[in-house]
C-alpha cells in the first residue's frame, strides 16, 4: 500500500507539473514610466494591463490560474528601473515582465533579464532591444527601421529626394537617426541636415532656422514628446512651408494637444492602425480587436486608447497566449512566446521566430496625416 500510494504521490505530482498545476496565481511584472517626462507612454500601458488583467480574471483566469500585476513606475529613469527589475524578479517572483516603456531603459534592464532568465517583452521600439536577439527579450513596437522606411517609401512616391534630420539625443532618437541614415543610403535619399537636440531643451530654433536655409525636399523629426511638439510649434513660428514627417513616438492625441492644432496641421507620421481603425475596411484581421480595444478603454477611463497603451496589450496577448499553449513558468512563456504565429493584436500581426524577436513588418504602420486635429489616413 505505501509503495502505491507514493506511487500515486508521484504520478499526482507530475500531472500537476504538467498542466502549471491549472490553479494558484501567475504573476506579471510590468514596468511603467507612469510618471515623468514619458507619462504618456506609461500612464496608458499601466491603464491598459490593469484592465486587461481584471477582465482575464472576471472571466476565470488562464488555464485555471488567476493573473496577478504587479506593477511598478520607473519615472523613465533607467537606474530605477535596472533595481525594480531586480525587485520584480527576487522578491516578487514574477513569470514575465512587461515593459519598461522606454528604449534607454529596457537596454539597461535585458542584462537582468537574461541573467535571471525572465521573459522580458518591451514596450519600447529601438531596434537594439532585439537585434541583435536575446534569448529572453522580446518587444511589441515595430522596430523603428520599419516606421522609418514606411517614410521613405511615402517621401519616394512625393519624389522628395533630400531630407533634413533632427532627432533627440537618447535612445529611441539616436536609434532612429542611424536607421534613417542607413535606409536613405539605400534608397537614393540624400541627408543635407543632421542636427539633434536635447531630451529637455525647451526651443529648437537655431537648428530649424540652419535647415530652412539649406531648403530640403522634407524634414524628419524622430523623438517622443515634449520634444517633438515644441519643434512642430517652432516650425509653425519660422514660417517653414517644407513638409514635416514625424516618428511613431508621437502616435497619440497627446502630441496633436502639446503642439496645437494649428501647428500639427499637415504633420505626417507612421502610426498604428488603432489611430485610424475607424477607417479601416472592417474585413480587416485587426478591426474588431481594435475597435473593442477602445471602446472598454473608454469605458474605464473616459479617454480613448493609445497606441502606446496599445504596446502592453500587445504584451499581454503574447504572455498570455503562451501560458495557455505551453505553460506558466519564465522559460515555458519564453518558448511560447517565440512561437507566437499569425497572432493579431494592437500592434499588428505577430509572428516570432528565434531570429525575430519583433516579429512585425511594414504591415503595422499606416501613414497619417494631421488634419483638423485629427488623423486622416493617406491613401
Amino acid at each position: 500500500m505505501k509503495k502505491l500510494s507514493l506511487l500515486l504521490s508521484v504520478c499526482l505530482s507530475l500531472i500537476c507539473a504538467s498542466v502549471s498545476c491549472a490553479s494558484g496565481t501567475v504573476k506579471i511584472g510590468a514596468l511603467f514610466a507612469v510618471t515623468g517626462p514619458a507619462s504618456f507612454l506609461g500612464e496608458p500601458e499601466k491603464r491598459t494591463l490593469e484592465l486587461l488583467v481584471k477582465e482575464a480574471n472576471e472571466k476565470g483566469g488562464i488555464n485555471g490560474q488567476k493573473l496577478e500585476a504587479v506593477i511598478y513606475d520607473t519615472g523613465g529613469d533607467a537606474t530605477k528601473a535596472v533595481q525594480l527589475a531586480t525587485k520584480l524578479i527576487k522578491d516578487d517572483k514574477v513569470s514575465v515582465i512587461i515593459g519598461p516603456s522606454t528604449t534607454g531603459e529596457s537596454m539597461a534592464v535585458i542584462p537582468v533579464a537574461e541573467k535571471e532568465k525572465i521573459p522580458l517583452i518591451s514596450c519600447a521600439a529601438g531596434i537594439k532591444i532585439t537585434d541583435p536577439v536575446k534569448h529572453w527579450v522580446f518587444k511589441t513596437p515595430a522596430n523603428d527601421h520599419v516606421a522609418a522606411e514606411k517614410i521613405l517609401n511615402y517621401m519616394a512616391t512625393k519624389k522628395q529626394k533630400s531630407i533634413a534630420l533632427l532627432t533627440v539625443t537618447d535612445g529611441f532618437g539616436a536609434s532612429g537617426r542611424e536607421q534613417i541614415k542607413a535606409l536613405a543610403k539605400q534608397k537614393g535619399f540624400s541627408i543635407v541636415a543632421d542636427e539633434v537636440y536635447g531630451p529637455k531643451d525647451t526651443d529648437m530654433t537655431a537648428q530649424l532656422t540652419k535647415i530652412r536655409g539649406i531648403k530640403p525636399d522634407s524634414i524628419i523629426c524622430w523623438g517622443t514628446n515634449p520634444g517633438p511638439a515644441v519643434i512642430t510649434k517652432n516650425v509653425k513660428q519660422l514660417g517653414i512651408k517644407t513638409p514635416l514627417y514625424m516618428s511613431h513616438g508621437v502616435a497619440s492625441k497627446k502630441y496633436i494637444e502639446l503642439a496645437g492644432a494649428d501647428a500639427a496641421e499637415g504633420v505626417m507620421l507612421p502610426a498604428g492602425k488603432l489611430a485610424i481603425y475607424d477607417a479601416l475596411p472592417k474585413s480587416d484581421s485587426q478591426y474588431k480587436l481594435l475597435k473593442e480595444y477602445d471602446h472598454s478603454y473608454k469605458k474605464a477611463y473616459g479617454t480613448e486608447a493609445s497606441t502606446f497603451g496599445g504596446y502592453a496589450y500587445d504584451a499581454f496577448l503574447l504572455a498570455t497566449g503562451a501560458i495557455k499553449k505551453s505553460g506558466s513558468t519564465p522559460e515555458q512563456i519564453r518558448t511560447g512566446i517565440e512561437h507566437a504565429h499569425k497572432l493579431v493584436s494592437i500592434s499588428g500581426v505577430f509572428t516570432m521566430t528565434s531570429k525575430d524577436h519583433n516579429g512585425l513588418d511594414l504591415s503595422a504602420f499606416e501613414m497619417v496625416r494631421i488634419v483638423k486635429g485629427d488623423w486622416l489616413l493617406i491613401k
